[in-house]
């Protein structure tokens, strides 16, 4: 736990002394998960048959690895966020009073790029580092420490695996009865 702490501290020394550069950390943390999740609700609105399965497997597994996943291992495993043990961090992301281990913003969106990846290996690299890229300014912006976005990264993996897996299993007991 001493790595995750100093990481951390390491990492949120970034922030609180440049207004746009607080800004930039915010909006990667706070604002880049919901965009990552707009093209599939906007592929559910725009042609339900040609995109609906795709679009609904990956919003299907990011909410599986959310809440299926995450919320009984922070049950198991409470934990504090940083800004709540430790007076100096730098937060600039609105305050939550939730738990952080394993960080659901993270499993959520690995989930949803393990589905992109597993459908078109190009967007999904795309969707892995934007990903990584949120859950570092995560980090940064003192709302996780560093093993929370980590886990969340993993947990996020293993369900987009799952829901993957069964979506193949799905679609070939469909095929074999058409």
């Amino acid at each position: 736990m001493i790595i995750d702490k100093n990481a951390l501290f390491l990492l949120n020394e970034l922030t609180g002394r440049y207004f746009y550069l607080d800004f930039f950390f915010f909006f990667l943390a706070d604002i880049l998960p919901y965009l990552l999740a707009l093209p599939f609700l906007y592929l559910l609105l725009r042609n339900m048959k040609k995109h609906g399965w795709f679009a609904g497997e990956a919003l299907f597994a990011g909410f599986f690895a959310r809440y299926a996943l995450v919320e009984p291992i922070r049950h198991i495993f409470p934990r504090e966020r940083p800004y709540q043990i430790f007076e100096e961090i730098n937060l600039i992301l609105p305050f939550k009073e939730s738990l952080s281990y394993p960080s659901g913003h993270m499993a959520f969106l690995f989930a949803l790029s393990t589905i992109v990846f597993s459908h078109n290996e190009k967007w999904g690299v795309l969707f892995y580092v934007l990903s990584f890229i949120s859950g570092f300014s995560r980090v940064v912006t003192g709302i996780h420490w560093p093993l929370d976005v980590l886990s969340g990264m993993l947990l996020g993996i293993l369900g987009g695996m799952i829901i993957e897996g069964m979506a193949r299993a799905i679609k070939k007991e469909k095929e074999k009865g058409d």
